[in-house]
């Protein structure tokens, strides 16, 4: 079963996340902040990560490049409530992140995760460098 981290510091938007990953068979690994989802992403292995770029205390696009550093070919899924996020593919650190715009629906976040999944290959629990963050 593919794993993911969810992180938002969003509770509502979170559990809905998350209720729609498990229903379609994936584990969830939930983290309320940046600090947090650093912390589990440091701690296991997963197999796509899911980012607020508008978080409370940190900015979503450097938790990316984080993890990234750990796990180039890690399949993300960016989402944002706030800003249109057309600029991210211009950035060599964000290439293949998934954008997708708040609110959304549960398809609409299913097939952003299949996306995710088909723009990094080879699969990033596969193939993940274990060095530290």
């Amino acid at each position: 079963m593919p794993r993911i981290l969810v992180i938002d510091d969003q509770a509502d938007v979170r559990a809905m996340i998350c209720i729609v990953l498990r229903v379609n068979h994936f584990e969830v690994v939930e983290a309320a902040s940046a600090a947090a989802g650093l912390k589990e992403f440091e701690a296991s292995k997963f197999d796509l990560a899911i980012v607020d770029i508008f978080l409370q205390e940190a900015n979503g696009f450097d938790v990316i490049t984080m993890m990234r550093e750990r796990v180039a070919n890690l399949p993300v899924v960016a989402i944002s409530g706030m800003t249109a996020l057309d600029f991210v593919n211009a950035s060599p650190e964000l290439r293949n992140v998934i954008c997708l715009l708040k609110p959304f629906r549960p398809n609409e976040l299913i097939r952003a995760v299949e996306a995710a999944r088909a723009a990094s290959w080879p699969p990033a629990a596969a193939s993940e460098d274990r060095g530290a963050l």
